[in-house]
C-alpha cells in the first residue's frame, strides 16, 4: 500500500470555476471585454476543470468527477459559441443561448441536491449557481435588465468557490481547520 499523499483535485477545478464565473460577471456587468473570458473559458474553466474531474474520478468522487467535467465542458461549449459567433461560422442567437443556459440550468438542479448532502460551503456554492443561471434564462427570455442582478449572484458564487478552495489549501497546510466548510443541510 502507498503513503503517498496526492493533492486534491477539488482545488484545481474550484480555482477555475471561480475564476472563469468572475471573469464572466465582470463582462456582464460591462467591466471587461470578452477576450479574457473567452480564454480563461478554454483555459482555465474548461481544460483545468475537466483535468480536475478526471482526477476526481481518480478518487472515487462521482460528484466532483460529475460537477467538474460538466461545466469544463460547459466552458469550453460557451467559448466555442462565442467564436462561431465571432467567426460568423454559425450565429447564435440569444434564445439558441438562452436554451443552452435553461439546460444548463436543469443540470444544475441536480447538482444542487446532491450538493446540500455534502456541506453549507458546496450548498451555497451550488444554491447561488442554480439561482444565477435561472436569472440569466430569465435574462434571456424575459428582459436583459435582469443580466446584472445575474452577475451580482455568480460573484457570490465564484467567491463561494474559492472559501472552499482556500478551505482545502489553509487547512491542509495548517493541519487543522482554520476555514470552516459548515454542515450539510440535509443529513444522510
Amino acid at each position: 500500500m502507498s503513503t503517498v499523499k496526492l493533492g486534491n483535485p477539488a482545488v484545481v477545478g474550484l480555482a477555475g470555476f471561480g475564476l472563469t464565473t468572475l471573469l464572466l460577471q465582470f463582462h456582464n456587468l460591462g467591466l471587461c471585454g470578452l477576450g479574457p473570458v473567452v480564454s480563461m473559458g478554454f483555459v482555465f474553466g474548461g481544460l483545468a476543470q475537466m483535468i480536475a474531474g478526471f482526477l476526481e474520478q481518480k478518487t472515487g468522487n462521482n460528484f466532483g468527477f460529475a460537477a467538474f467535467t460538466s461545466y469544463g465542458a460547459f466552458w469550453i461549449g460557451l467559448g466555442v459559441i462565442w467564436i462561431l459567433n465571432n467567426l460568423g461560422v454559425y450565429k447564435s442567437s440569444g434564445t439558441d443561448v438562452g436554451y443552452f443556459l435553461v439546460a444548463w440550468t436543469l443540470l444544475t438542479f441536480i447538482f444542487w441536491i446532491a450538493s446540500l448532502f455534502i456541506h453549507s460551503a458546496m450548498a451555497i456554492t451550488f444554491t447561488t449557481l442554480l439561482l444565477g443561471f435561472i436569472l440569466l434564462d430569465l435574462a434571456h427570455f424575459v428582459s436583459h435588465d435582469i443580466t446584472p442582478i445575474a452577475a451580482y449572484v455568480l460573484i457570490v458564487c465564484a467567491l463561494a468557490a474559492w472559501y472552499m478552495m482556500a478551505g482545502i489549501i489553509i487547512n491542509g497546510v495548517a493541519g487543522k481547520e482554520i476555514l470552516k466548510v459548515g454542515k450539510p443541510w440535509i443529513k444522510k
